[in-house]
């Protein structure tokens, strides 16, 4: 398990989610945003890693490799995430609906190949990971979200930060399943 691919993959998923998580942080108590971030990638994560296990039952490692053009593809696909927003009493609900709703396909997209060959108690030490970054990420954001530089920067900077960490983490599932070294054996 590589803790800086699953450290890249978080950050380069939820990107565009952080934004939306300092207008959620206005709206809502922390205790409540952060339970509802953390369901979410719960459930994406599990998705993931289960489609990822189904997968590779059926079909060798290096197969799966291919599954590196999703995140490549994202990076290459011009598609805007604009925040697509419910009002549910519930605030875990409404962080939670917001989240599935707005960050779903890239998380199911980009954590399947990460997440394809790994165990179930490397998956759990997945989740307890990425938990505690989504714990301390909603956290960081709450004290920085003041701060107009961090809106600036990331207005300007944000996207094509988000698009190379995709291509990275896409290449580096090519490389990581074997499919390189697979098809260069093939020459």
């Amino acid at each position: 398990m590589n803790y800086w691919l699953l450290l890249l993959t978080f950050l380069s998923v939820n990107l565009d989610f952080f934004f939306i998580l300092i207008f959620l942080l206005e709206k809502f108590r922390l205790p409540k945003v952060i339970l509802g971030y953390l369901l979410g990638n719960i459930i994406l994560l599990s998705i993931s890693f289960t489609i990822g296990k189904t997968l590779a039952t059926f079909l060798p490692e290096w197969i799966l490799g291919v599954l590196g053009i999703l995140p490549i593809y994202l990076a290459l696909h011009d598609d805007d995430d604009d925040s697509k927003h419910s009002d549910h009493k519930s605030e875990v609900l409404n962080v939670l609906i917001t989240y599935l709703s707005v960050c779903a396909g890239c998380n199911l997209s980009i954590f399947l190949p990460v997440l394809a060959g790994e165990n179930l108690n490397n998956f759990i030490i997945t989740l307890l990971f990425i938990g505690s970054l989504t714990i301390l990420i909603v956290l960081i954001i709450k004290l920085i979200s003041k701060s107009s530089l961090v809106k600036i920067v990331m207005k300007k900077y944000g996207e094509i930060a988000m698009k190379i960490c995709y291509v990275s983490i896409g290449l580096y599932v090519f490389w990581d399943s074997g499919l390189i070294t697979h098809l260069l054996g093939l020459l």
